[in-house]
């Protein structure tokens, strides 16, 4: 201890004495440590840091798996109430199961209704994550029964913002959708499962017509292990329920399978690929940092050999110099890691804003300790690997021959050869990541160009959430739409408008179909393809095309026969060397209605701008719109566009207040033109982008400093060899290319062997772009030519520095 406790001052004493590299290092150990700190911050958040849950490894997700003729390349599906109602009574390997569902609905009672998100969930919801309220209590079992159900528990955040945190709220009444609730209880604030924007939660309590349901897939289900099952045991006898239940309801259930999943995988599933390629990236980023700081500590040492000389002939063993070399560079790190701590802070908060909501706030993301002990490790480890090569070269150095040289003479080849091999490693890393944020800068540009379907151009849209107890019949809901729509076409600067009940992009209804004219199926093996329910004028003010056939127009009344429009990509699956126009086909979900196809239309991307097969998808009219008689009425809400002559951000305050005033009641959220939503739609990849940017960008800088001190070093050992060259006659074209030379050839060398990992590398990647291949030949030409044009500029500095060499003064000194 007491050796080190030296080592530490004297390494302090002698970093001192540099301080222009100490801030150099300093500087560039901080970039590197401090990007790694922030992407780890995110890792640790999301896939380490334990859920807040009890025993959350022994959560599951269970999931459907839908028939792949039906759903070809989906292995997940929503699940329907019989089915998990058999699910729960049939398994011995879970502990509790519980289902849920998104609802949307408005508290009342207030200056103005607030339109919110809840959940419905089942009784045993809150056991299955093994949660307790800070305040009252969570569902009884006979809460989840239709008559005792009007109860809530609220959300942390919720019980805050709208209720003042007030502790007496347990027992009170609020009013939801006109209806009174008690509150029962409070979560904690990481309490936010299975929606991080949900404000309160609800008894699932499903009518005997709802729980008798098979065919109709809209929620999901989690549940908790027994201690002694595993989750391949628990597969096997889901898979085994789900077959039974395929041969007991062939009609709903053939084909239809189980798949359990840790519930972590389930929540964080989509971004896990994404961020492993980051802290992949930003490894590259601080091994470049290392490679900077050995090739400065390579350089310096020259200036050090005398003194490590002397110590070795007063008896200093090759392994206490390199620990003392070593405390140095660790010092440095330390150092580093300090501000790296401070470029993390506002990293992470950079990038807080670009994840917004698609992080729950459970998954807070910050320098927590584990964090700090993260960066505590990364950078000892940083000095270490920054520093050995450079301590193993400097302990090396002949004793003997380095006292009887001067100080400024001693040779130092295998110390070149260090620094070249740094310097190529270097470039290949920075050529990887340069080549990472090309391809994604090229998805990311394809995605903002590809062709949705539809022209978002002077589109508005905004989503008008409607209770589900609003209207009494489906007539008095179609007709409030008609009324809304032509108030909004009366607005100036409108030029059209339309409701759907999904917007592209986002997803929406799958519903089998039954095709006139050819043999019965049964449910699970009828053809799923999209179905949006669209107003008269929604397909013109979308800019989606009319192929072939009609819109809907006001002939198609409640009354008249029913029609639909077909997407081509329909047209071409289904009849593909017929004219689709006057087939027929019956939607499963409303049983006994004969629709006829009056028009084809152009293909629309459904589920969201990185979807690489269009879509089959169908448009039923508003107007004939009607529930199934197995249904229960419910109202429901739809999505507003909007077609303006001007900017849309100039009508959107006038179309709001048209709403207004036929409904001043009526929730109004997420207005934002069509551009604004394709954009949001592709936030994740736009992210990505920006830090894969980001770290390459960053990369290139300490490649190319890395360059630039490697030759600029030479230059200085070279200056007699030089100064001879010049006065024997050599041109300064000479000069220049010699040293130009010896920069490039190591970059070039670079630059290949990162063509080369950079081509590996890139499977990783395969499932993060669009529309390039990973080993496209434009983005590493780009990124290769880049790259040397950046080694080029960096070796012009320290070229010119050597033509300045005066010939006489060297002879002069020789």
């Amino acid at each position: 201890m007491t050796r080190a406790i030296q080592d530490l001052k004297y390494g302090i004493r002698v970093l001192r004495k540099s301080p222009g590299f100490a801030i150099v290092a300093v500087v560039v150990l901080a970039l590197g440590i401090g990007a790694n700190t922030a992407i780890f911050s995110v890792v640790n958040a999301v896939l380490i840091r334990p859920l807040p849950f009890h025993d959350p490894d022994r959560i599951v997700g269970v999931w459907h798996v839908p028939p792949p003729k039906s759903f070809p390349g989906m292995t997940r599906f929503s699940v329907s109430a019989a089915n998990y109602v058999d699910w729960q009574r049939q398994n011995t390997v879970f502990q509790n199961m519980a289902i849920y569902s998104s609802k949307s609905l408005d508290i009342t009672g207030g200056d103005k209704p607030e339109h919110v998100r809840a959940v419905r969930v089942s009784g045993d919801f809150f056991n299955v994550l093994g949660v307790k309220p800070i305040l009252g209590r969570t569902f009884l079992p006979d809460e989840d029964q239709l008559g005792h159900h009007q109860e809530a528990v609220l959300t942390y955040s919720f019980w805050q913002s709208r209720f003042g945190a007030d502790r007496s709220i347990v027992g009170r009444q609020i009013m939801l959708n006109n209806e009174p609730y008690t509150v029962i209880g409070v979560m904690g604030p990481k309490i936010t499962y299975p929606d991080w924007n949900q404000k309160l939660w609800l008894p699932m309590a499903w009518t005997p017509k709802e729980a008798a349901v098979r065919g109709e897939h809209h929620s999901l289900v989690i549940a908790r292990l027994k201690p002694e099952v595993t989750i391949k045991q628990a597969q096997a006898e889901m898979s085994a329920i789900s077959d039974r239940l395929a041969h007991q309801y062939p009609d709903d259930d053939k084909d239809w399978g189980a798949l359990v999943v840790p519930l972590r995988e389930d929540i964080v599933g989509d971004v896990r690929p994404a961020l492993l390629v980051l802290l992949g990236a930003v490894a590259f980023v601080l091994l470049i940092a290392c490679a900077n700081v050995a090739n400065l500590l390579l350089a310096r040492a020259l200036a050090r050999t005398k003194e490590i000389a002397i110590r070795t002939a007063l008896g200093a063993s090759r392994a206490r110099l390199i620990q003392q070399l070593l405390f140095e560079t660790i010092i440095l790190a330390l150092v580093g890691g300090l501000a790296g701590l401070v470029v993390a802070h506002f990293g992470v908060e950079l990038i807080v804003k670009f994840l917004g909501d698609q992080i729950p706030t459970s998954m807070s993301i910050g320098l927590d300790g584990m964090v700090l002990s993260f960066t505590l490790v990364l950078s000892i480890l940083t000095g270490i690997v920054a520093g050995l090569v450079p301590a193993w070269r400097l302990s090396k150095a002949n004793v003997n021959e380095t006292l009887k040289q001067g100080m400024g003479r001693a040779g130092d080849s295998g110390g070149n050869r260090t620094r070249t091999i740094l310097v190529i490693c270097e470039v290949s890393l920075a050529l990887m990541l340069l080549a990472g944020a090309g391809l994604m800068i090229r998805s990311l540009w394809n995605l903002r160009n590809s062709n949705a379907g539809f022209d978002p151009h002077n589109v508005l849209s905004m989503t008008l959430p409607v209770p589900e107890n609003r209207f009494r019949s489906v007539e008095e809901e179609i007709n409030y739409w008609n009324q809304l729509l032509a108030r909004i076409k009366a607005v100036p600067g409108v030029e059209a408008a339309g409701t759907v009940d999904d917007l592209p992009t986002q997803g929406g209804s799958h519903q089998p179909i039954a095709i006139e004219g050819r043999p019965a199926q049964s449910l699970a093996e009828q053809p799923e393809v999209d179905v949006r329910i669209a107003s008269t004028g929604y397909l013109r003010t979308m800019g989606i095309p009319i192929l072939r056939g009609r819109d809907f127009n006001e002939s198609d009344a409640p009354n008249s026969p029913a029609v639909i429009l077909v997407s081509d990509s329909m047209a071409k699956r289904f009849w593909p060397n017929e004219d689709p126009i006057g087939k027929r086909l019956t939607l499963s979900f409303f049983p006994g209605v004969v629709r006829e196809i009056v028009g084809v239309v152009g293909d629309v991307k459904m589920d969201g701008l990185t979807q690489v097969e269009p879509s089959s998808a169908l448009y039923m009219p508003l107007e004939q719109f009607k529930m199934p008689a197995s249904a229960d009425w419910h109202s429901f809400g739809l999505d507003l566009v909007v077609r303006t002559t001007t900017p849309p951000e100039m009508v959107a305050s006038a179309v709001t207040g048209a709403i207004h005033e036929l409904s001043p009641e009526q929730a109004v959220l997420q207005v934002m033109t069509m551009n604004q939503f394709l954009s949001a739609s592709i936030l994740p990849q736009r992210f990505d982008m920006l830090l894969l940017v980001t770290f390459a960008g960053l990369a290139l800088l300490l490649a190319a400093m890395g360059i630039y001190s490697v030759l600029s070093y030479a230059v200085r050992r070279r200056v007699r060899e030089i100064g001879i060259r010049l006065a024997l006659g050599a041109q300064i074209r000479d000069v220049l290319r010699l040293v130009i030379f010896d920069g490039m050839k190591p970059a070039l060398i670079g630059v290949a062997i990162g063509v080369a990992g950079a081509l590996i590398a890139g499977r990783v990647m395969a499932n993060l772009v669009f529309g390039v291949k990973t080993s496209d030949p434009a983005t590493f030409t780009a990124v290769s030519a880049l790259l040397a044009a950046v080694a080029l500029v960096a070796t012009i500095l320290p070229a010119y520095r050597a033509t300045k060499v005066d010939p006489m003064k060297t002879l002069r000194e020789e």
